[in-house]
């Protein structure tokens, strides 16, 4: 006899600042670790299994993230009320958003979607303490006007082999960036947050390990003047060979969004 499975689509939210990431590993604390240990006591002896839409590395927050859940034989009567008990006991800087039925063919992992970072920084002076879990403090000045015309720069279809962890000759580095920019921060607010800062905002399908912070760390280094805007087109180049020798900060970056075409 086949075990029957349903299928479901679940967007969560959590601050990364105390977790190892997304993906579990042997002796830390970790998101997913985290969700499945409270589905698990949920579910008591209902077979399931989860897997997320991709992997956020330690400290990374998201707005937004997905995760699919299989379940074996016993398909979710009330998506409310499973809502209701899994944050009930989800610790609390985790929070389920919502659930949908999907069905077989759906794919976390290969279907087409638009993923959106954010990531949020000021400069130029101290900030309070409370800032750390989602803002980055560059003490040095910027010059963010020229930070914002390096940001368009890494908008369409690029070679962005400087800006991957690790590159190897092997990996396929040709991505496309829909959307590019750094915009005066309006969306992460708190009266502990400094008078001025900024998020630089990136929208595309797929993005390599640390991709976002080592553009982030390049844009930082134009802001600083340590290169120009003819040093990032040249990196975006097909022949570059150049690699990336600053990674910003993770506490900065958050997921934003996920939607699924």
């Amino acid at each position: 006899m086949f075990d029957k499975r349903y299928y479901y689509l679940i967007k969560i939210q959590y601050l990364g600042y105390r977790f190892h990431g997304w993906q579990k590993q042997p002796d830390v604390k970790t998101v997913h670790l985290m969700i499945d240990r409270t589905l698990k006591f949920i579910f008591q002896d209902t077979r399931f299994k989860t897997l997320g839409a991709g992997r956020t590395d330690a400290m990374v927050s998201a707005n937004e993230a997905a995760l699919e859940l299989f379940i074996y034989n016993e398909p979710l009567q009330d998506f409310d009320a499973f809502l209701d008990v899994f944050n009930l006991n989800l610790p609390q800087d985790i929070r389920a958003l919502s659930i949908e039925e999907v069905d077989k063919e759906f794919n976390i992992i290969q279907d087409s979607k638009l993923k959106e970072y954010h990531y949020v920084f000021s400069e130029g002076q101290k900030n309070h303490p409370f800032c750390a879990p989602i803002l980055t403090t560059i003490l040095e000045p910027l010059n963010v006007d020229l930070m914002k015309q390096g940001a368009k720069l890494f908008e369409g279809h690029h070679n962005f082999k400087t800006y991957c962890y690790r590159a190897t000759d092997k990996g396929q580095y040709i991505r496309t960036i829909e959307s590019s920019e750094i915009l005066d921060n309006a969306i992460y607010t708190a009266n502990f947050f400094p008078e001025k800062s900024y998020v630089f905002k990136v929208v595309g399908k797929g993005f390599m390990r640390n991709q976002i912070r080592l553009m982030m760390g390049c844009l930082i280094k134009l802001g600083r003047g340590d290169v120009t805007l003819d040093y990032i087109e040249d990196t975006l180049r097909l022949e570059s060979t150049e690699v990336m020798d600053y990674i910003a900060p993770a506490s900065g970056l958050i997921l934003h969004s996920v939607n699924f075409e």
